[in-house]
């Protein structure tokens, strides 16, 4: 640092012997501080910038954005992996065109709807075992608009052609159920059973059932019953067998025939009496007893 010097001219005074000189400056230790303070500086600011030029450079700062994320005129676009520690609040979420969208999350992920007092409206909640949905309707509907199903807590609604149900075990209504068709698969066998209560069908214009490549069976523990209030119940086939009816014990005399008549008692059960040349059914009402 330069020294400066001046010379001040005082007034001749008695006794002075000339001009005197005083120095003005920073000397000895104060002026090696000063130094070493500008170096030190020096190197900080020197640090810093190289500092910053890595960050820049590590997050891949552009004027475009940071790293994956890019900042577009319709709004903030990232590529590749992202992570976020923090709710995510968005108007629009939409992949690359051509690539899917992944949601992943270590326990579930949770998607809310709300309304404008933040109240949720509509909840979706993906977790490790469940996947459950929150609102007042839940719909599925193909991508021409058409409905597939639908549910509230009025009632669900099948719009498929067909509903086919793959357990092992079938279906089980806890309640009624209204249909109009109920059909197996080809060459699959179509069982309506009810374990420990009743199987009811009704239908205000008839009930048809219907095996037109096959038979049907309808088999009971006690009793089967067919009742026709005000029509009549129709047998409609070429052979009919009733093969466990309980026979009369009346014999007529000669050769034992093969040939039985079927008799009916007050009570409405039927046996099998023996023919004879006339009706053996009264010979044998000891079957209605």
């Amino acid at each position: 640092m330069p020294q400066e010097q001046y010379t001040h001219h005082r007034s001749t005074m008695p006794g002075s012997e000339g001009p005197q000189v005083y120095k003005v400056g920073i000397y000895g230790w104060r002026k090696r501080c000063l130094y070493f303070f500008v170096l030190l500086l020096m190197i900080l600011i020197l640090v810093n910038l190289a500092m910053t030029i890595w960050i820049l450079k590590v997050m891949n700062f552009t004027i475009d954005g940071m790293g994956n994320l890019r900042i577009t005129e319709k709004g903030l676009k990232l590529e590749g992996d992202s992570e976020f520690l923090q709710p995510l609040y968005a108007k629009e979420i939409q992949s690359r065109p051509g690539n899917a969208l992944y949601f992943k999350s270590a326990r579930n992920v949770t998607v809310n709807i709300l309304n404008d007092q933040t109240k949720v409206l509509t909840q979706l909640i993906t977790g490790p075992k469940s996947v459950e949905a929150y609102g007042k309707k839940f719909e599925v509907k193909t991508v021409y608009g058409k409905l597939l199903f639908s549910a509230d807590d009025n009632e669900v609604v099948v719009g498929a052609e067909r509903l086919r149900v793959l357990g092992a075990e079938g279906t089980v209504f806890p309640k009624s159920i209204e249909t109009p068709n109920v059909r197996a698969d080809p060459f699959k066998e179509l069982r309506l059973e009810s374990p420990t209560r009743s199987l009811v069908m009704e239908a205000p214009k008839g009930v048809e059932i219907n095996a037109e490549a096959g038979n049907m069976e309808a088999t009971c523990r006690t009793e089967l019953r067919l009742e026709s209030k005000d029509g009549e119940i129709k047998l409609d086939a070429a052979k009919i067998k009733l093969p466990r009816l309980p026979h009369g014990s009346y014999t007529p005399t000669g050769t034992r025939q093969k040939v039985f008549e079927i008799c009916v008692c007050a009570n409405g059960r039927l046996f099998l009496s023996q023919a004879g040349a006339g009706s053996t059914c009264q010979i044998n009402t000891s079957v209605c007893l």
